[in-house]
């Protein structure tokens, strides 16, 4: 943003800026000569200044009887007047088409976010929050951040091209309205601190109780307090990073495994697909044909009971999960099919 910015200014005052310096050392080439030895640089700079800007003070460098000097001074006074008021011109504008521009597309971009429903909100835009938003875009999910750092939202938008976003602080419920929480099918709490993830976790579950809320905690004392305020999943960084640490010295295979599929061009991931009551009751065979999109590993009957690696000929019900190994694609696909 900064270099796309310092382009612009580049492209639109190099010419006027570089004709203003040759207007500038011209005039005081020639008010050195009208001078003579007495004269300075300082003098002759002085006088080509106040001549350009108008600013009518006495001459400082005589000029009786020498009307080419007067004539001078007036080719000075015209070109330089003529530079600055264009240099004026061309800020003001820069300036008015670039509030303009940003209030056009903020506009746009606020649009955006009220046709989204069954989108996420991340509430955070530090590290982990930018991982959050990195896996929702590499599996196709629609998300909103929310961050009240400028320049966290500044980097989220150069890293994303269609990038949705609300500047403010996400224990607002206004900000979070914007953000559609009322449509939300989740949202992410994961500022750097615990006793605002508690606040945007109660926020965000007065204003859409059935919106499944994922908070960050650091602190043990607070998990508990997530719970009572709503939070459907609670995560902290310190205990996961545990675990994965253990499990990369005694499961080296199963941790390289999701590592490379993570990794991998075709943005694999396991996938859940739930069933809803409007899809009649079908196989497995017939709900989730064989597909190089996805894989089938697990269904959870009723949300509940899990089934592994279930036979083709396994019914689906409406409120039944199924556990996939899938792409973006591949998930959209069951999705569509289960309505």
């Amino acid at each position: 943003m900064p270099d796309l910015i310092i382009a612009r200014i580049y492209s639109r005052f190099f010419g006027a800026a570089i004709a203003l310096v040759i207007v500038l050392a011209i005039g005081t080439s020639g008010y050195l000569l009208i001078g003579g030895p007495g004269t300075s640089i300082v003098d002759a700079l002085y006088m080509t200044f106040i001549t350009i800007a108008t600013i009518g003070y006495g001459e400082i460098i005589d000029m009786t009887g020498k009307p080419g000097a007067r004539i001078f001074t007036m080719v000075i006074a015209f070109a330089g007047i003529g530079v600055t008021s264009y240099i004026f011109s061309k800020l003001t504008a820069f300036i008015v088409a670039g509030e303009l521009n940003e209030a056009l597309r903020r506009r746009r971009m606020l649009k955006r976010i009220a046709q989204l429903s069954g989108h996420y909100i991340v509430c955070g835009a530090g590290r982990v929050g930018a991982n959050v938003a990195h896996e929702l875009d590499k599996t196709g999910r629609a998300f909103v951040l929310i961050d009240v750092d400028q320049a966290q939202i500044s980097a989220h938008e150069e890293r994303y091209k269609h990038a949705m976003y609300v500047l403010g602080d996400g224990t607002e419920n206004e900000l979070l309205e914007q953000a559609g929480i009322q449509r939300a099918a989740g949202l992410f709490a994961v500022t750097g601190d615990d006793s605002r993830n508690l606040v945007i976790t109660l926020s965000a579950k007065q204003l859409n109780p059935v919106c499944r809320v994922v908070a960050r905690c650091h602190e043990v004392n607070y998990f508990s307090k997530m719970e009572r305020v709503g939070a459907d999943a609670i995560v902290s960084p310190d205990f996961t990073g545990g675990m994965r640490i253990v499990s990369s010295m005694v499961r080296p295979h199963v941790v390289s495994f999701l590592d490379e599929m993570l990794r991998s061009d075709e943005n694999l991931r396991v996938e859940e697909v739930k069933v809803t009551t409007g899809t009649a009751p079908a196989s497995i065979e017939t709900f989730a044909p064989t597909s190089t999109e996805y894989i089938v590993l697990a269904l959870k009957v009723g949300g509940r009971d899990t089934v592994f690696n279930p036979r083709l000929d396994r019914i689906v019900e409406p409120g039944d999960v199924i556990v996939v190994m899938a792409t973006p694609a591949g998930r959209q696909a069951l999705e569509n099919r289960a309505g």
